[in-house]
């Protein structure tokens, strides 16, 4: 891996590679990746909730994602600049202390996803792995975290008064289309999209890829151990035949185009 280009917002004399970031729509399963690219020198952090995610890049999250989200990450030059200084902050705290035998630095936190366009313009070394799991599972989870802080922002008054699933699978079509759009057009080689049914299905050669796209090494076999499919995989297909329709009329386009129709 080459070393990482100047920016203006990462500390100075930083020479390791980065930032290799997880995102996805909450529940998604993403735990399990950061422990094994963790395992394989990718710094995370230290500040780490128990799902694995860098806390402080969650506050950086919950102070502006809505904002940026509303404005379709058009914020102003004066609100960029906050975000900036905001994050230059951050990051200086996640890297003050790097752990001996680490090859790359990033960060496991769903709601990146949310700001993919903000990271790539601040940070144009940024590899984005992009996690999915079926959004008609992703609607029955008990982690409705995300429609909870960011529905209003991302749907608008779009389905205000349609039930929970039905709103949280528009907010999964929404932000996961986006996410995909812009990685594909902008990102190309530094976007990677991954499922986490392959990831459950096919464990050690999708370690194998993610660990490839992160430009770290480590036994995929091995760490295939860590995968194990949760007893909730593929709980839609017990629901009523007219909420699974409901489902996939709401979020068709990204249910195709991810391959799960």
């Amino acid at each position: 891996m080459t070393e990482t280009t100047n920016s203006a917002v990462l500390p100075e004399g930083l020479t390791l590679p980065g930032p290799s970031i997880t995102g996805a729509t909450g529940g998604s399963g993403t735990r399990v990746v950061a422990r094994i690219v963790r395992t394989a020198g990718l710094y995370t952090g230290e500040k780490l909730n128990p799902y694995e995610d860098a806390v402080e890049l969650g506050f950086y999250s919950d102070r502006w994602i809505d904002r940026y989200v509303e404005a379709g990450g058009d914020v102003g030059a004066g609100t960029y600049a906050e975000m900036e200084a905001d994050l230059r902050g951050v990051l200086a705290d996640h890297l003050s202390i790097v752990t001996d035998g680490a090859v790359a630095w990033g960060w496991k936190e769903p709601r990146s996803i949310y700001l993919l366009r903000f990271w790539s313009e601040t940070m144009p070394d940024v590899r984005f792995l992009h996690f999915l799991r079926d959004g008609r599972d992703m609607a029955f989870s008990e982690n409705q975290n995300q429609l909870t802080k960011h529905g209003a922002a991302v749907l608008g008054d779009d389905l205000r008064k349609a039930k929970t699933h039905t709103r949280s699978i528009a907010l999964w079509n929404r932000v996961n289309l986006a996410a995909a759009d812009f990685g594909e057009r902008e990102l190309g080689p530094r976007y990677m999209r991954v499922r986490f049914e392959d990831l459950c299905a096919e464990p050690a050669a999708t370690i194998g890829a993610i660990l490839d796209f992160f430009g770290l090494e480590g036994d995929a076999e091995a760490a295939a151990a860590e995968v194990r499919p949760p007893d909730s995989l593929g709980r839609w297909q017990l629901r009523r035949r007219k909420v699974i329709d409901e489902l996939t009329e709401t979020a068709g386009p990204a249910l195709e185009r991810f391959g799960y129709l």
